[in-house]
């Protein structure tokens, strides 16, 4: 998984968006095959 943190300025306000990647199970499909 990966987390990312973005700083965005707006005039003299500046603040960090954060977000992660969430695994959905609904669509999930083998995607990890062989050893891992």
């Amino acid at each position: 998984m990966s987390n990312a943190v973005l700083y965005k300025s707006n005039h003299n306000v500046v603040y960090s968006c954060k977000y992660h990647i969430v695994w959905c199970p609904k669509y999930r499909r083998k995607v990890l095959v062989g050893a891992v």
